[in-house]
């Protein structure tokens, strides 16, 4: 009697816009896992201008792919994903990364031996070798001061709560807070459970947004540095936004305060933040002047930047949650 292939474990949702190259080769270091039968890849492709839907539909016949008229952003796309497939894993994926080969191995092991984990991200390596520091603690007041006052110098506990490489060695698993979304592998009954990405939070966020409400939910998310993820890191948003991303990057994220824990809470962590930016500001426009050396300058120009960042979370409440 001849039995029915056992369905892939995990569907992958590529979410792609104008980053053709890239793709291709996020594509080629899936194919293993597909052939495999481990995993079932999907691309969303976001009505990209640059031929890229052409191009999967071409070199990846094994590739479902998902042409949409308009720019579904990242959460939507990945939702798509999951409910057109019953996958026990749904992995959420941009199309500037690469897994090395036993990545999804070795991720989907780690999540089977730790059952409270609802999401399990790999480590994320820059295109220079250098480990991206994608693990972050939820955002509080309490952490913003003991980050901007340095607090953590006086205890390796705190340094290693803010998850600051000094203190916290990249090669250490566990249980974090959250990690940046380039490719985070996510429980099936987790994911339901919370009603997958907040839809609302189009731009930036929705990594930390899913980590937040699995959170709640009584779910962890698990770092796992011995899967090894290459990525050119905001390789399409970059090239929309330019110098602008950090600022959108950082609106989204009060946005996402605003909405889940509170304008209070928004207006005294952005009012902190503006407060030891200007700070700064000043001390180092004072050592600008009594001191010939460049550091202090750049110092300068860097806080007077941080000034104007954080009063993204000063706005009004409407404006505040339109930028998500």
């Amino acid at each position: 009697m001849t039995q029915t292939p056992a369905a892939p474990s995990v569907a992958v949702a590529v979410v792609s816009w104008n980053t053709r190259e890239l793709l291709a080769a996020c594509l080629r270091s899936l194919a293993s896992d597909a052939e495999a039968g481990r995993a079932e890849v999907w691309v969303v492709d976001n009505a990209s201008s640059d031929g890229s839907p052409d191009m999967v539909e071409a070199e990846f016949p094994w590739v479902r792919l998902v042409r949409s008229a308009e720019n579904l952003g990242f959460g939507r796309a990945v939702n798509l994903v999951s409910r057109s497939t019953r996958a026990a894993w749904v992995a959420a994926a941009n199309s500037d990364i690469r897994l090395d080969p036993e990545t999804l191995s070795v991720l989907i092991e780690a999540g089977a031996r730790d059952p409270a984990a609802g999401v399990v991200a790999p480590m994320l390596v820059l295109r220079d070798g250098t480990i991206q520091p994608s693990l972050q603690p939820f955002p509080t007041l309490l952490d913003a001061v003991l980050l901007r006052l340095r607090i953590y110098r006086l205890s390796r506990r705190i340094g290693r709560r803010l998850y600051l490489r000094a203190y916290r060695d990249p090669a250490e698993g566990g249980h974090i807070d959250w990690a940046a979304g380039a490719f985070l592998l996510i429980r099936r009954e987790a994911f339901d459970r919370v009603g997958g990405f907040d839809e609302d939070q189009w731009l930036y966020a929705e990594d930390l947004d899913l980590a937040w409400r699995l959170s709640r939910s009584g779910w962890r998310t698990r770092y796992e540095p011995r899967a090894v993820v290459h990525h050119e890191e905001s390789a399409a948003t970059r090239a929309v936004w330019g110098e602008a991303l950090t600022a959108k990057w950082l609106g989204a994220t009060y946005s996402w305060m605003a909405r889940r824990q509170g304008m209070a809470k928004v207006r005294s962590l952005a009012g902190f933040n503006v407060a030891m930016s200007m700070i700064e500001w000043i001390a180092y426009s004072l050592l600008a002047r009594a001191s010939s050396s460049p550091r202090w300058p750049r110092n300068k120009a860097r806080a007077r930047v941080a000034v104007g960042l954080h009063r993204l979370g000063l706005r009004p409440r409407e404006e505040l949650l339109d930028d998500r």
